[in-house]
């Protein structure tokens, strides 16, 4: 193993320290429990909204803590979910009287940890609403969930939830929206390489030079099928096609269409994946409205990439454009 790292026990809380020091205009982090708040909060009379899950998956949570996004997130250790101490500090930590959305991926302890915090924070007289995002369509169920893993979608969700609370909206409409989001979006991912978490020192899985995952989830946990490896062309097709089959996307219809980077793929191979993309949604007659290209939810080192599709409507629209201010995404500022 090769990493840039001084012990696999500090590796989360050093970095924090690096993204406190690296952006203390937007950010703002505490120890015992670990959360990230931004920089102004909580803002008063503004639904505060946050998240949160293992670290590893960078920039998300916690690049996405600042103007327009996130009010807070609660990084847990590598792959493990945060716990109910945390999610609690950071719902209170943003607090502006007006509720707080809890943003939660659907992996079990995900879920178990913010519905304690919740009824936690309710003992406080903080209102807390919550929504699952469980866009992916590769697998039912898997080692981490039962049902749907909640992946990409969770990225743009964020964006255009934040971007209402930022607006005033109150927390049944933030809620809304975020449903809103969760339902018209779909996701699929896939792997050329394994991930090697610090503490374990190794690959999570073996993967023959030969051979791709379909369909793999952002711990490394297996997807539909292990396959020979094939042209971008082909994995486009593969990650594609069941995405828009799921919704089902039709012609007409305009998306948002995100290619996400899983930690170790450059820059230049993404933007030949959206090509790929793009050539197919253009054949179907849907238009790509907006997009987003990069590596945004992570699986540390591995190298691969996922797809996904959110159905567009002018209400959606006007929210992805709505200016954010954060560590990872900025514009209209």
């Amino acid at each position: 193993m090769k990493k840039l790292i001084n012990s696999p026990d500090n590796v989360v809380k050093e970095a924090l320290a690096g993204m406190a020091a690296a952006h203390p205009d937007l950010i703002t982090v505490s120890y015992d429990p670990d959360i990230i708040v931004r920089a102004d909060g909580p803002v008063k009379g503004k639904v505060g909204v946050i998240s949160g899950g293992g670290s590893g998956h960078e920039p998300m949570h916690g690049g996405f803590v600042g103007m327009g996004m996130l009010d807070a997130a609660c990084p847990g250790a590598m792959f493990t979910s945060p716990v109910p101490d945390q999610m609690l500090a950071a719902t209170k930590a943003v607090d502006g009287g007006k509720g707080v959305l809890h943003i939660v991926k659907n992996y079990t302890g995900d879920v178990m940890n913010f519905e304690m915090a919740a009824e936690m924070a309710a003992a406080e007289g903080i209102e807390v609403a919550a929504i699952v995002t469980n866009d992916d369509v590769a697998v039912k169920d898997s080692l981490y969930t039962a049902g749907r893993r909640g992946v990409g979608v969770t990225v743009l969700l964020e964006k255009i939830v934040g971007a209402a609370a930022q607006a005033g909206a109150d927390l049944a409409e933030v809620k809304r929206i975020a449903e809103k989001v969760n339902a018209q979006g779909r996701s699929m991912g896939m792997a050329l390489t394994s991930c090697t978490v610090p503490h374990a020192g190794k690959p999570s899985f073996e993967l023959p030079d030969d051979e791709m995952e379909i369909g793999v989830g952002i711990h490394g946990e297996p997807g539909r099928r292990r396959v020979k490896l094939a042209s971008a062309a082909e994995i486009a097709e593969m990650l594609a096609t069941p995405i828009l089959e799921d919704l089902p996307f039709e012609s007409g219809d305009h998306v948002l269409a995100f290619v996400n980077g899983m930690g170790g793929t450059p820059l230049v191979e993404l933007y030949l994946m959206y090509n790929e993309l793009n050539s197919i949604l253009t054949a179907k007659g849907i238009t790509i409205s907006r997009n987003l290209v990069g590596s945004y939810i992570t699986s540390l080192d591995m190298a691969g990439c996922s797809f996904t599709l959110l159905k567009l409507d002018d209400e959606l629209t006007k929210l992805w454009d709505a200016p954010v201010h954060t560590p990872a995404l900025r514009w209209g500022v």
